[in-house]
Protein backbone atom coordinates (compact mmCIF):
# COMPACT_ATOMS: atom_id res chain seq x y z
CA UNK A 1 0.00 0.00 0.00
CA UNK A 2 1.32 3.43 -0.88
CA UNK A 3 0.21 6.84 0.31
CA UNK A 4 -3.20 7.81 -1.04
CA UNK A 5 -4.01 4.25 -2.07
CA UNK A 6 -5.94 1.77 0.08
CA UNK A 7 -6.20 -1.96 -0.57
CA UNK A 8 -9.66 -3.47 -0.06
CA UNK A 9 -9.95 -7.09 0.98
CA UNK A 10 -12.96 -9.01 2.26
CA UNK A 11 -13.59 -12.66 3.06
CA UNK A 12 -17.15 -12.16 1.74
CA UNK A 13 -15.74 -12.32 -1.81
CA UNK A 14 -13.28 -14.81 -3.27
CA UNK A 15 -9.65 -14.23 -2.41
CA UNK A 16 -7.49 -12.93 -5.23
CA UNK A 17 -6.11 -15.81 -7.32
CA UNK A 18 -3.06 -13.84 -8.43
CA UNK A 19 -0.96 -10.78 -7.63
CA UNK A 20 -3.82 -8.28 -7.46
CA UNK A 21 -6.22 -6.78 -4.90
CA UNK A 22 -9.97 -7.22 -4.78
CA UNK A 23 -10.19 -3.43 -5.03
CA UNK A 24 -8.08 -0.32 -4.64
CA UNK A 25 -9.40 3.00 -3.33
CA UNK A 26 -7.75 6.21 -4.48
CA UNK A 27 -9.47 9.32 -3.14
CA UNK A 28 -13.17 8.75 -3.68
CA UNK A 29 -12.66 6.27 -6.54
CA UNK A 30 -13.00 2.52 -6.03
CA UNK A 31 -11.38 0.30 -8.67
CA UNK A 32 -12.80 -3.23 -8.35
CA UNK A 33 -10.92 -6.08 -9.95
CA UNK A 34 -12.85 -8.38 -12.23
CA UNK A 35 -14.97 -10.90 -10.37
CA UNK A 36 -15.56 -14.40 -11.68
CA UNK A 37 -18.14 -16.85 -10.29
CA UNK A 38 -16.02 -18.29 -7.48
CA UNK A 39 -17.61 -19.23 -4.19
CA UNK A 40 -15.98 -17.21 -1.39
CA UNK A 41 -16.28 -20.28 0.85
CA UNK A 42 -14.77 -22.94 -1.42
CA UNK A 43 -12.85 -20.99 -4.05
CA UNK A 44 -14.52 -23.14 -6.71
CA UNK A 45 -16.55 -22.07 -9.76
CA UNK A 46 -20.29 -21.90 -9.07
CA UNK A 47 -22.77 -23.10 -11.70
CA UNK A 48 -20.48 -24.90 -14.13
CA UNK A 49 -21.91 -24.33 -17.61
CA UNK A 50 -24.81 -22.22 -16.26
CA UNK A 51 -24.44 -18.58 -17.33
CA UNK A 52 -27.34 -17.41 -15.13
CA UNK A 53 -25.94 -19.00 -11.95
CA UNK A 54 -22.46 -17.70 -12.77
CA UNK A 55 -23.69 -14.15 -13.38
CA UNK A 56 -25.61 -14.14 -10.07
CA UNK A 57 -22.44 -15.23 -8.24
CA UNK A 58 -20.30 -12.63 -10.00
CA UNK A 59 -22.73 -9.88 -8.98
CA UNK A 60 -22.78 -11.15 -5.36
CA UNK A 61 -18.98 -11.13 -5.31
CA UNK A 62 -18.83 -7.65 -6.80
CA UNK A 63 -21.37 -6.42 -4.24
CA UNK A 64 -19.27 -7.82 -1.38
CA UNK A 65 -16.17 -6.00 -2.64
CA UNK A 66 -18.10 -2.75 -3.10
CA UNK A 67 -19.50 -3.04 0.43
CA UNK A 68 -16.03 -3.63 1.84
CA UNK A 69 -15.00 -0.37 0.15
CA UNK A 70 -17.92 1.50 1.72
CA UNK A 71 -20.24 1.72 -1.25
CA UNK A 72 -22.79 -0.21 -3.28
CA UNK A 73 -24.09 -0.66 -6.80
CA UNK A 74 -25.63 2.82 -6.69
CA UNK A 75 -22.08 4.23 -6.61
CA UNK A 76 -20.84 2.35 -9.70
CA UNK A 77 -19.90 4.65 -12.58
CA UNK A 78 -18.48 2.08 -15.01
CA UNK A 79 -18.45 -1.68 -15.56
CA UNK A 80 -16.86 -3.99 -18.06
CA UNK A 81 -18.45 -7.36 -18.75
CA UNK A 82 -16.32 -10.09 -20.28
CA UNK A 83 -18.19 -13.03 -21.80
CA UNK A 84 -16.76 -16.28 -23.05
CA UNK A 85 -19.66 -16.40 -25.53
CA UNK A 86 -21.54 -13.33 -26.78
CA UNK A 87 -24.65 -15.49 -27.25
CA UNK A 88 -25.02 -15.28 -23.43
CA UNK A 89 -25.45 -11.50 -23.63
CA UNK A 90 -29.25 -11.42 -23.16
CA UNK A 91 -29.16 -13.65 -20.08
CA UNK A 92 -26.28 -11.73 -18.48
CA UNK A 93 -27.85 -8.38 -19.37
CA UNK A 94 -31.13 -9.36 -17.69
CA UNK A 95 -29.47 -10.42 -14.44
CA UNK A 96 -27.02 -7.50 -14.43
CA UNK A 97 -29.89 -5.06 -14.97
CA UNK A 98 -31.64 -6.19 -11.78
CA UNK A 99 -28.67 -4.88 -9.78
CA UNK A 100 -28.93 -1.45 -11.46
CA UNK A 101 -32.69 -0.73 -11.49
CA UNK A 102 -32.19 3.01 -12.10
CA UNK A 103 -29.36 5.14 -13.41
CA UNK A 104 -27.20 2.23 -14.59
CA UNK A 105 -23.48 2.87 -15.02
CA UNK A 106 -21.60 3.24 -18.27
CA UNK A 107 -20.63 -0.18 -19.57
CA UNK A 108 -18.70 -2.13 -22.15
CA UNK A 109 -19.34 -5.78 -22.97
CA UNK A 110 -16.80 -7.84 -24.87
CA UNK A 111 -16.28 -11.45 -25.78
CA UNK A 112 -13.01 -12.79 -24.39
CA UNK A 113 -11.10 -15.72 -25.87
CA UNK A 114 -10.84 -17.20 -22.38
CA UNK A 115 -11.56 -16.27 -18.78
CA UNK A 116 -9.83 -17.44 -15.58
CA UNK A 117 -10.67 -20.97 -14.44
CA UNK A 118 -13.01 -21.50 -17.38
CA UNK A 119 -15.56 -18.95 -16.14
CA UNK A 120 -18.30 -17.93 -18.55
CA UNK A 121 -18.45 -14.32 -17.28
CA UNK A 122 -16.28 -11.76 -15.48
CA UNK A 123 -17.29 -8.25 -14.43
CA UNK A 124 -15.20 -5.38 -13.07
CA UNK A 125 -16.33 -1.98 -11.83
CA UNK A 126 -15.26 1.54 -10.96
CA UNK A 127 -17.30 3.27 -8.29
CA UNK A 128 -17.35 6.78 -6.83
CA UNK A 129 -17.81 7.01 -3.07
CA UNK A 130 -19.84 9.97 -1.88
Amino acid sequence: MSEGRTVISTSSAPAAIGPYSQAIVVGNLVFCSGQIPLSPETGLIVGAGDIAAQTEQVMKNLHAVLQAAGCGFEHVARCTIYLSNMSDFATVNGIYGRFFPSSPPARTTIQAAGLPRGALVEIDAIAVRT
